[in-house]
């Protein structure tokens, strides 16, 4: 008997492949906090790799926009930030991953932008609360097309954003605190990891407010690129978006 609902399920959140024409099913969005240290000083939390593990947060997959997007600024905020990442996407299920297996677990990678309510963020960080209200909302995941690059740990690279043409985070994939094995060790300790799994890597400094009518645009040596534009608020009427 098939099953029926009493409405339509969403549809299957995806992503584009770099030289293939099918796309690849999204399956959970993780993202690592504080993965660069001068991003983490910035955020006035610096982190000592010797006595801390990385921290994770989690996006829904219905946050993740195909780049090249024009997204509202988005409600309740009025301090959206933009942050550049590298993002490995998982293609192969693992729990328990050893560092040196790690690479059997990746697919390739994709450009990200973990777009941000700064000030929602720092109230619940302040408080002790969860971060949700400030990572996890509606086209907040910009990823790229996804690169395939099964069994590549990417060691080094130039990662840089720029807004409307103005450069603002520049730095390299070789100044992650915990890089690519790392994470997917780590992770893999906490979740069955499974393919379609994107994990957003981190961001460096140089993060800041973006506003209505900005271009963002940001690479990843070796990867590829990404672009997103903010477009103005929603305006609602009744709880209806006009």
């Amino acid at each position: 008997m098939s099953t029926t609902f009493l409405w339509a399920p969403p549809a299957i959140v995806s992503l584009p492949v770099q030289g293939r024409s099918e796309r690849l099913p999204v399956n959970r969005v993780f993202c690592v906090g504080r993965n660069y240290h001068a991003h983490a000083v910035e955020m006035g939390k610096p982190v000592d790799k010797r006595v801390e593990r990385p921290f994770y947060f989690t996006k829904s997959p219905q946050a993740v926009v195909d780049s090249g997007a024009t997204v509202a600024y988005p409600p309740e905020t009025a301090d959206f930030h933009h942050e550049m990442e590298l993002v490995l996407v998982v293609g192969k299920a693992g729990f328990r991953i050893a560092a040196d297996q790690a690479h059997e677990h990746i697919y390739g990678y994709a450009c990200g932008l973990d777009m941000t309510r700064r000030d929602l963020q720092l109230v619940a960080r302040d408080k002790g609360r969860p971060w949700d209200l400030g990572k996890d909302f509606e086209q907040s995941a910009v990823c790229s097309a996804v690169v395939p690059m099964p069994g590549v740990v990417i060691e080094r690279g130039e990662i840089a954003l720029a807004v409307n043409g103005e450069t603002r985070q520049r730095s390299d994939v070789d100044k992650l605190i915990w890089n690519i094995r790392e994470i997917l060790a780590d992770l893999s300790l906490f979740y069955h990891l499974q393919p379609g799994d994107l994990i957003y890597t981190g961001t460096p400094e140089g993060v800041g407010a973006v506003r209505p009518g900005d271009r963002i645009t940001g690479h990843v040596a070796g990867v590829g690129e990404v672009a997103l534009s903010v477009g103005p608020a929603d305006a609602a009427v009744g709880g209806v978006a006009a």
